[in-house]
């Protein structure tokens, strides 16, 4: 009696972890049939699991040293109808499973868009999307609704039955965007986006969290997801827009410093252009974005075919300080507006007769045979909005 009253205590130590099972009773679509699929893929796993546990106890028991009764054969070494079970019923469980878990992935693929708002009820043609950008900063989460003009820091908000297309990457380290409640987790990653389609079906407020594991300000990397209805939603945006803040990219460069558990805030007023230079990483005044120097590499780099693409760094009274590829340092510019377009062209074109003359010549070293060389054409590149030859 002793030892059953014991084993009765046991299942009250799961009540010590402060355990939440928000994952098996979420309260989105997305997470609820991703439920769906970890229960039917562990109860075709038990199908075996059970029975061969169960199996173990029974020869155990039955062919124990003091049971004389039980039938010795050691010559018996085969059985058809045996081997059929043994084989047949994991093959067909792992088929099943198979198939189940690539249907399941694949309809619940983070990038896939919201095809339904619940079960048995499709998501109407008029509807759209709610666009969220997502940035992950150390040690805080920024929120960013283009449609709206807003942001916020450690605070989400989502009519329900809307879909929610989330955009996500990060500043400088990666972090893992997870509302349990909602969907799975998803990476937020620098230099990269990600996206996460999702719909909240009940109202309520739920916990948002980074699954991964980034520095000392980890624990505190929190935020509240709030699943509002319609009009709910309208006056939480309407709070939001009251606020006179501006996040622009001196406010940003302020909030992305590293800190620690830091509360809710919102701006009214965001500038557009914002996440597109923190997905590029160039929010820095001055930086060239990601997207610009990829668009120097497809016209040859910073190779001969694309040299006119850097321009020699100059001092303070705008005399030249060394050569590209020489002594001294280069920069390479970044156009950001049209204004500066137009102006960065008429200051290149004012120094073109400073730069040296591309050679054709080919390179050689010692030891290495003279290699074959046809001339280019002359490669062009765009500047200030003008097409220029790059050896003019």
């Amino acid at each position: 009696m002793r030892r059953l009253r014991t084993l009765a205590l046991l299942p009250l130590l799961a009540l010590l972890g402060a355990c939440n099972f928000v994952v098996m009773a979420p309260s989105g679509d997305v997470a609820a049939q991703q439920r769906d699929l970890i229960i039917v893929s562990t109860v075709l796993m038990l199908l075996i699991i059970i029975p061969v546990m169960v199996l173990t106890v029974f020869f155990a028991w039955r062919y124990r040293q003091s049971n004389k009764a039980a039938r010795y054969d050691p010559d018996w070494h085969h059985s058809t109808q045996l081997e059929l079970v043994i084989w047949a019923a994991p093959l067909l469980i792992i088929i099943a499973l198979g198939a189940i878990t690539w249907t399941g992935t694949h309809l619940l693929d983070p990038y896939r868009p919201i095809g339904r708002v619940a079960a048995g009820r499709p998501l109407p043609e008029e509807v759209r999307p709610l666009d969220v950008n997502v940035v992950a900063l150390d040690w805080k989460w920024l929120f960013i609704y283009p449609e709206y003009g807003i942001a916020t820091v450690n605070e989400l908000a989502a009519p329900v039955d809307r879909p929610i297309h989330f955009r996500i990457t990060s500043s400088a380290v990666m972090n893992s965007f997870y509302i349990p409640a909602l969907a799975g987790q998803i990476y937020a990653m620098p230099g990269m986006e990600t996206r996460l389609n999702a719909v909240i079906n009940h109202a309520g407020d739920y916990e948002g969290f980074s699954a991964n594991y980034s520095g000392a300000g980890f624990s505190g990397m929190r935020f509240t997801f709030r699943g509002l209805n319609a009009a709910g939603f309208e006056a939480w945006v309407d709070r939001a827009r009251a606020t006179d803040a501006m996040l622009d990219r001196p406010a940003y460069l302020a909030l992305a410093r590293p800190s620690q558990n830091e509360p809710a805030r919102r701006w009214g007023r965001i500038d557009p252009d914002l996440y597109g230079a923190i997905l590029n990483m160039c929010a820095e005044p001055g930086r060239m974005c990601m997207n610009e120097m990829m668009a120097i590499d497809a016209r040859g780099g910073l190779g001969r075919a694309g040299i006119h693409a850097v321009l020699p760094a100059l001092d303070a009274a705008g005399a030249r300080v060394g050569a590209v590829f020489g002594p001294g340092p280069g920069f390479v510019p970044s156009i950001c507006s049209v204004e500066e377009a137009a102006a960065a062209a008429i200051a290149a074109r004012s120094r073109t007769s400073l730069a040296p003359a591309p050679t054709t010549a080919p390179v050689r070293g010692a030891g290495l045979p003279r290699p074959s060389f046809t001339p280019a054409a002359p490669a062009t590149t765009w500047l200030g909005g003008s097409r220029r030859p790059s050896d003019s």
